[in-house]
């Protein structure tokens, strides 16, 4: 299927979404591999992984073109090779996602919801977060938490930083769609930001954008 959307969340963002659904062959004829993707890609093991770092690059092309390259820090953060925009990634089972800003730091996160989150809630909740007690809304109140936390983690640079102890996330009332607050607190971190959700069929998708 490729790109399912492309969405302009202001004159600086772009949201992408791609739905994995080509074998190998076809989406390495869709992309063009320089030689540190070539090594990157030949010491992925499974298939599943390869797929998944060929869908990026494939969407990364469709939204800023062949030539954009990305390379990553000693903490495995992704970064443009030019320097040009953030970049936040996230994929789960046959989602890829990219977030991309010219003047605003991001954070994205995508998890394909399955039934077993709630037996490793204690990982992530803390206690001064608030979960819905309706078993039909928890699985996606908690899959919400999780990815608002792994959008703010990523925003954040993640160095030195705990899910559980310091990140917050507000109160809210659960939706299709809708906005979250979420609190980072660390030695060096004290901030407040806005995040946005979704819901796509079986899967969580939350976003961060903060301009520093």
């Amino acid at each position: 299927m490729g790109c399912i959307t492309k969405h302009y969340l202001n004159e600086y963002s772009i949201l992408g979404v791609w739905k994995i659904e080509e074998d190998l062959k076809t989406l390495q004829d869709t992309v063009i591999l320089d030689g540190d993707d070539k090594k990157k890609y030949k010491a992925f093991s499974s298939t599943s992984r390869k797929l998944e770092f060929l869908s990026v690059r494939a969407l990364l092309a469709e939204l800023l073109g062949k030539d954009a390259r990305i390379v990553y820090n000693k903490n495995n953060k992704p970064f443009l090779k030019d320097g040009s925009r953030f970049i936040s990634i996230s994929h789960s089972n046959k989602l890829t996602a990219i977030l991309l800003s010219t003047n605003e730091k991001v954070g994205i996160d995508l998890e394909y919801m399955t039934s077993n989150i709630g037996a490793i809630a204690f990982k992530f909740i803390n206690r001064r977060e608030k979960l819905s007690r309706d078993p039909e809304n928890r699985k996606y109140h908690l899959y919400l938490h999780w990815c608002a936390k792994e959008a703010l983690y990523k925003i954040c640079d993640k160095e030195g930083i705990s899910i559980r102890k310091n990140i917050t996330i507000e109160p809210f009332e659960i939706r299709e769609s809708g906005e979250i607050k979420g609190k980072v607190h660390t030695e060096r971190i004290n901030e407040s930001f806005d995040l946005y959700y979704t819901r796509y069929n079986n899967y969580a998708i939350v976003w961060t954008k903060k301009y520093y």
